[in-house]
């Protein structure tokens, strides 16, 4: 189970609704990369692979591959919009570390 919060859901809505084109859903993966070795990512995608997991969530329709899925299992994403920070923020069970930042973590 993935969970985003009422503000997530909002912003993530919003970006849909000001794509140039058609959107599927939003894609959520996990790359190496970042402070602590793996870094989080989202995109807009337009086409879902034939093994992706397919999620709805409060209406968001989220795209995660078998890869990343264990990685994010209770994951909570939240969108943060104040003077220091705008973004996305995730809060993950399974990570073991994360930076200072929240974009990056280790398992």
């Amino acid at each position: 189970m993935i969970n985003l919060t009422p503000a997530a859901v909002k912003a993530v809505q919003r970006f849909i609704r000001g794509s140039e084109t058609p959107v599927l859903g939003l894609r959520l993966s996990i790359s190496g990369g970042g402070c602590s070795g793996l870094q989080y990512g989202m995109k807009l995608e337009t086409e879902k692979a034939d093994d992706d997991w397919e999620l709805d969530v409060e209406g968001v329709k989220l795209l995660v591959d078998p890869m990343t899925m264990p990685m994010i299992d209770n994951v909570t994403v939240d969108f943060i919009d104040t003077l220091t920070h705008t973004g996305f923020k995730f809060d993950n069970p399974n990570a073991s570390s994360k930076c200072s930042c929240g974009s990056s973590f280790s398992v």
